[in-house]
């Protein structure tokens, strides 16, 4: 292992530690013993709900004070205890809304270069070397809230390299599945990005990633946890991986070089297109158009995938199909076997603007059971307080009795492997246990589409083959899948019909053609919405001055 160096970075210690989150019978973490040396860079993994990011909000001292739990044992960052070493230690979390502050790209980058009182003239050259070196190229003052969640996950590591380096800076990084939401390319720009970061020694790393392919060659040690079993595994990677392969696979790691654990199904026939788009322009608002589309159609009885880099309109692509975003122009049509036969369940005032044959236009009841929607970020939709009533809402929603909706969410809780955690609220989970959730509240009302966005974001190996699975028996059973993913394994079992969406054109730039050799769609020529317009948000232009963006923020 190479030398690490002590100038800037702390090390840990942690000595039979662990966590247990308030009104939890079950330990997040427990009899945790390791060290890290000062400079030392470290993958952490484990399987989904091993406490991994848990870990990872310990050593930034933002697990709370005990209202919010209960601690054992010992855990030192620097020879101190976690909250004493806020501001020394630069953390990424799971959910990149979680840390996006202000409004506009450039003022959230440079965010916390301000609160470490670093020198105005240092900060702007800083975020935009940041920016760059995450390939998040756009205008300083775009709105946060326009960016895709991929460029979201490249602000908030901006953020953080962005402080790094210099007096006052954090002497340790932790990242929390830093390239989960990300393009390959992406994924590259991010290691690459880190790797500079780290390469003197002088900053601390730990990752947390359940792909491991991505860090092994750029980490000197790779530590395996276990909620109940302490570490599973300590030591160097190629070391690790050649001993306890076995065990790892087991216990849900990825090890680089398993069988994926699940082949691609004979897919049948397409049958009739459920969705079709006509002359359709996406986007968040007229301020935010994304892109213009070629005629697109969803084929039923197949899973049909959505891809491309991060930041050509998947998201939005996906929630339009789904009935949730309004087009710009043109339309989506649902076929008629997939149409409300009434209005019965929509105000008096939403009645004039009803029509079966589009999704936007239909009540949320008749969406329940005919377009179930899994949203990127889990918590957007979450509404109760407990994972048990999360999966009850929908069917509550639906009329059904009390017995139908206990047999059916007892039998999503084990499918799902949430038993153990069926009163727990749903915030308060780890971020694969949040998505298989999110999975679980669409699957229960049973509806004949589903659309997935980033389905397999935070699984370990066991519940990545478990949903994998789940959306197999689901298509199986004759209902359709939309998927936006950049996994390349699930596109290997499930990338049954793909629409494939670039940047540089703003139609589909290709589509394979389903089973049966009906193309998906086609991208003859490129076409621009007529009322394209830049916009307050969406500047046309050159960035701002780095030096004197307008209504920049001093922090206290």
């Amino acid at each position: 292992m190479p030398t690490p160096s002590t100038d800037l970075a702390p090390g840990v210690v942690a000595s039979d530690w662990g966590w247990r989150y308030a009104g939890r019978q079950r330990w997040a973490a427990r009899h945790l013993d390791f060290t890290i040396e000062p400079g030392e860079r470290v993958l952490l993994l484990g399987a989904s709900g091993a406490g991994k990011s848990t870990l990872l909000g310990a050593l930034t001292g933002v697990l709370g004070g005990d209202d919010e739990g209960e601690e054992a044992g010992s855990l030192l960052v620097g020879g101190k205890h976690p909250t004493r070493m806020r501001g020394h230690v630069g953390l990424v979390m799971q959910d990149p809304t979680s840390q996006m502050i202000l409004q506009r790209i450039g003022d959230d980058a440079a965010f916390g270069c301000e609160n470490l009182a670093v020198p105005r003239e240092q900060i702007w050259p800083r975020v935009r070397a940041a920016l760059d070196a995450v390939d998040l190229r756009l205008p300083l003052d775009r709105s946060t809230t326009a960016l895709s969640g991929g460029q979201q996950q490249r602000l908030a590591i901006a953020g953080a390299l962005a402080m790094m380096g210099g007096p006052g800076a954090p002497g340790m990084l932790c990242l929390d599945e830093p390239t989960a939401n990300l393009d390959p390319e992406g994924v590259t720009t991010v290691h690459d990005a880190i790797a500079s970061v780290v390469a003197d020694r002088h900053t601390t790393l730990v990752v947390v990633e359940h792909r491991v392919d991505i860090w092994t060659d750029l980490v000197d040690r790779v530590i395996v946890v276990s909620a109940d079993a302490g570490l599973l595994a300590d030591g160097a990677p190629r070391e690790v991986f050649a001993s306890q392969r076995e065990v790892l696979t087991r216990a849900g790691v990825w090890v680089p070089g398993a069988p994926r654990g699940v082949e691609p199904r004979t897919p049948p026939a397409p049958g009739e297109p459920l969705l079709t788009t006509h002359d359709l322009t996406i986007g968040h608002g007229r301020a935010h158009p994304v892109r213009t589309m070629e005629p697109t159609q969803v084929p039923a009885g197949l899973s049909t995938t959505i891809v491309g880099p991060n930041g050509a309109g998947k998201t939005t692509l996906a929630l339009t199909l789904a009935g949730l975003l309004e087009p710009l122009a043109g339309s989506v049509e649902a076929a008629p076997s997939l149409r409300p036969t009434s209005a019965r369940f929509l105000t008096r005032a939403m009645h004039r603007h009803f029509d079966p044959a589009r999704p936007i236009t239909w009540a949320s009841r008749d969406l329940l059971t005919r377009i179930g929607t899994v949203f990127q970020n889990p918590e957007h939709q979450f509404v109760t307080g407990s994972v048990r009533e999360e999966l009850a809402v929908g069917l509550k929603a639906l009329g059904r009795g009390a017995r139908d909706i206990d047999s059916r969410v007892d039998a999503l809780l084990a499918r799902l492997h949430l038993e153990s955690l069926a009163d727990a609220n749903p915030f308060t989970l780890s971020g694969g246990e949040k998505r298989r959730l999110s999975v679980g509240t669409v699957l229960a009302a049973e509806p004949r589409v589903i659309v997935l966005d980033e389905p397999t974001f935070g699984q370990d190996r066991a519940t990545w083959i478990d949903l994998v699975q789940l959306v197999q028996d689901v298509l199986e059973q004759g209902r359709t899948v939309i998927s936006v993913t950049h996994d390349r394994d699930y596109l290997e079992v499930l990338g049954e019909n793909e629409l494939r969406l670039d940047i540089a054109s703003p139609h589909p730039a290709s589509a394979s053609s389903p089973a049966g050799g009906r193309p998906a769609g086609h991208a003859p020529g490129e076409r621009r919405p007529k009322d394209r317009q830049p916009s307050a948000d969406q500047p046309s232009g050159e960035r701002p001055s780095a030096d004197q963006p307008s209504d920049h923020r001093m922090a206290p």
